[in-house]
């Protein structure tokens, strides 16, 4: 396990309380540098991981038709055990977790909470363990509202079944521009800094109110309609909203960002473009 840390205790020097920094997805330790420092200028004792499959720390089994159980969410919890153990410590002041570090903060806490005294989780919520009287249903309710995105018009796929496809691991390993303005863009596009990107609170989870998540997604669409019709003028004008250009858009992050992806006719898209 790769990891970075900041404010470790010198040889014969007096303890300090220990912070656990779990990263999320696409991300390493290296998130977490800003706040290393400033955490360690408090007074603590601060480690950041990569995760298991992540950056420098291996344990995962990266084939797309490996053994997923290899990071389940048991396994993730253990290495995380086992670092609190190599590092000397029997206590941890507060285990923090962003995105999909979030669950594996969560489960720490809930299978180690004589270790774990404290939990924080940031941009991804916590729902708690599930009731195995209720969880079959749930499940089946989730699927219905996932498979009702793809009958919508123009269809939509939710990302997370996206990212579990043989294509988005194809997409990702190979993105044809690099996998350094790949990730760039992800950044970008899921960030503030792209005015395009307006998130509205979550009523329910179902197919229609997803769909209307997406407004990145409708604008690369009203993009390429205005091209097809001949109205280059509003095309450019739906462009303007961005920092990319047209193109970079729609290859760098159409899969990616938000919470849903709209693939109907993207390659179109493109080749209007």
């Amino acid at each position: 396990m790769h990891l970075l840390e900041a404010g470790q205790v010198a040889p014969g020097g007096t303890s300090k309380p220990l912070l656990l920094l779990l990263h999320g997805f696409p991300e390493l330790a290296y998130s977490w540098r800003h706040q290393l420092t400033a955490l360690a200028q408090a007074g603590f004792h601060v480690v950041a991981p990569d995760q298991r499959g992540y950056g420098r720390s291996t344990g995962s089994d990266d084939r797309y038709e490996g053994d997923w159980r290899a990071s389940n969410m048991p396994s993730l919890v253990s290495d995380v055990l086992a670092l609190v153990q190599a590092l000397g410590y029997t206590k941890v002041h507060a285990v923090i977790g962003h995105d999909f570090g979030s669950p594996v903060a969560a489960w720490c806490a809930l299978m180690h909470p004589d270790v774990f005294q404290s939990v924080m989780m940031m941009s991804a919520p916590f729902g708690g363990p599930p009731d195995a009287a209720t969880a079959p249903q749930a499940h089946a309710e989730l699927t219905h509202e996932v498979q009702a995105l793809q009958q919508l018009v123009p269809a939509r796929q939710h990302y997370q079944w996206y990212y579990s496809s043989a294509q988005a691991n194809d997409d990702m390993w190979h993105a044809p521009q690099g996998l350094h303005d790949f990730l760039r863009a992800y950044y970008h596009v899921k960030s503030a800094d792209w005015s395009v990107n307006q998130p509205i609170p979550l009523k329910a989870w179902q197919a229609e109110v997803l769909a209307a998540q997406n407004g990145w997604c409708k604008a690369l669409l009203d993009i390429g309609a205005a091209n097809a019709s001949g109205g280059q003028a509003a095309a450019k004008a739906l462009l303007d909203h961005t920092e990319l250009s047209a193109e970079q858009v729609v290859r760098q992050s159409l899969a990616i960002a938000g919470e849903l992806c709209i693939y109907t006719n993207m390659q179109h898209t493109i080749e209007i473009l």
